[in-house]
């Protein structure tokens, strides 16, 4: 490389740096803007999709668009629970877009031609955070799960099926979030269309988010029992057989049920 190249490429770095420091947003750390779409839109954790889809996208999209300015130096200075609930408010809110940009369709399954095709679809721009373009999975393996190291996530992150545990109708906040998790925890576990345990024949029922994240959720507790024990409600001392119930990839639509 010659010194006139080397030059000419610090210059187009530095460029670039101040272009995308230049483009950053500043993002409400309670996101309220979000909690309105989702108080307005989702109920007992389906979405309103249609109504969404013909009235509510200019507002999620000024959200998107807050998101997508953020940058690392602000990022920083947030707490670890803030930077989570960024996170994970991303995931869904995106999640959400994603849908609507395919609307109507009866699974988020149905998007691109492969199996899990629209978890790796990079359509989220992240230029002040991430360089770049990424995908729901990004967000999710590789920032939460590989940065944060905290199980509950997966009972916040909500892929838009009806085996997912519910959306939230309020955004996650760094303030509230080891309470909104615990209560999502709690709330996933309880409902026994998607996790329940038998003492008859000491069964546990888990969904199949268990045993895709099994690692994660024994690496916090030591064993499957043990974590979900506080939030079932029960005691699961001794022998438990544990099986996995089937995933229902349903689009968590309002309008189907």
């Amino acid at each position: 490389m010659t010194w006139r190249t080397g030059t000419l490429l610090l210059i187009v770095v530095t460029f670039r740096a101040a272009t995308i420091e230049a483009a950053c947003t500043t993002v409400d750390p309670a996101h309220a803007a979000w909690t309105a779409i989702l108080a307005r839109w989702v109920a007992r954790g389906t979405v309103d999709y249609a109504g969404l889809q013909r009235e509510g996208r200019d507002p999620l999209d000024a959200y998107l668009t807050t998101l997508s300015g953020t940058c690392a130096p602000d990022y920083e200075r947030w707490t670890r629970a803030e930077q989570i609930a960024f996170w994970i408010d991303a995931y869904n809110a995106f999640t959400v877009k994603l849908v609507l940009d395919h609307y109507p369709i009866a699974s988020i399954r149905k998007i691109g031609w492969l199996p899990g095709a629209a978890f790796r679809q990079k359509f989220i721009p992240m230029e002040g955070l991430k360089r770049g373009t990424i995908s729901l999975d990004d967000i999710e393996h590789g920032t939460l799960r590989r940065t944060f190291h905290e199980p509950r996530i997966h009972f916040a992150l909500v892929c838009a099926s009806r085996s997912c545990p519910a959306l939230r109708n309020e955004a996650y906040r760094g303030p509230d979030l080891d309470r909104q998790l615990d209560e999502q925890a709690r709330a996933f576990l309880r409902d026994p269309t998607k996790n329940r345990f038998d003492p008859a024949t000491r069964t546990l029922a888990l969904s199949s988010i268990f045993s895709w994240f099994r690692k994660d959720f024994e690496s916090a507790a030591g064993s499957l029992p043990a974590f979900v024990a506080p939030y079932l409600g029960v005691a699961l001392e001794g022998d438990v057989r544990i099986v996995f119930l089937d995933y229902d990839w349903t689009l968590n639509d309002r309008a189907v049920r």
